[in-house]
């Protein structure tokens, strides 16, 4: 099983101590992500303000400070519409990136999320195809791209209804597997689900992912000291 740390995400800079707009901040709490076990690293480059970009010189700051703290370990970025809401906005943005990602997240509910795809493709960037419920399982299943992807990333809700989440985590990566039964599959939570999306994942023998972009609280209730500290936790569930 893959564990992979978002160790920021869109949320304000003012949510965690351990989140920032600096890009070495963001990339040491990477490197302890990593150094508690995570292997693989999704990041969310930011400006100067703290607000997620896609712009080519704020992607190679955060890119390029987690790779000097984290040799060999892949690093992903998000291409959310909330960063750059116009699709051709977000294809130019990413045709001018010289520091690339080794992957990189598209929200196939989104508007564009094929072309979005195209471009990180003809840049050699691998694609999560993000699959968070069934229009946007049906919008992949319809792209001729689908068996391009790197992984499906399945997103389940903000949401303590266990019994929802079972069904709706079932339902998108069997729906994934129909359509291609060899494609990886990391499953993950957000907010009241980000622990439950870990077990999920390890009952369903998925990857999984935690981090300060999915929750600031460990399994406890108790407010998490930073990724690492999110990455233990979600170890000792996964042994």
């Amino acid at each position: 099983m893959l564990l992979k740390a978002c160790v920021n995400g869109a949320r304000p800079v003012t949510d965690h101590p351990r989140l920032s707009a600096d890009p070495l901040r963001v990339a040491e709490e990477a490197a302890a992500a990593v150094e508690a076990g995570a292997a693989a690293i999704h990041l969310h480059p930011k400006d100067r303000h703290g607000r997620d970009s896609l712009a080519p010189a704020d992607v190679a700051r955060f890119v390029e400070a987690a790779r000097r703290l984290c040799p060999g370990i892949p690093i992903g970025v998000t291409t959310g519409a909330w960063a750059e809401p116009d699709p051709e906005s977000r294809i130019s943005a990413i045709a001018l990136w010289r520091v690339l990602p080794d992957f990189a997240s598209v929200n196939w509910h989104e508007d564009g999320a094929d072309e979005v795809a195209a471009a990180l493709l003809t840049l050699g960037i691998g694609v999560e195809a993000g699959i968070w419920h069934l229009d946007g399982l049906h919008a992949w299943r319809r792209s001729a791209l689908r068996n391009r992807c790197l992984r499906g990333l399945v997103e389940l809700p903000d949401t303590d209804d266990l019994e929802q989440l079972n069904r709706l985590a079932r339902i998108l990566a069997d729906g994934i597997r129909g359509t291609d039964p060899a494609m990886p599959i990391l499953m993950h939570g957000h907010g009241v689900s980000a622990w439950p999306g870990v077990d999920l994942a390890a009952a369903m023998g998925l990857d999984a992912r935690i981090g300060l972009e999915d929750t600031l609280h460990l399994p406890d209730g108790a407010t998490a000291t930073g990724n690492a500290d999110l990455v233990r936790a979600a170890i000792a569930m996964l042994i």
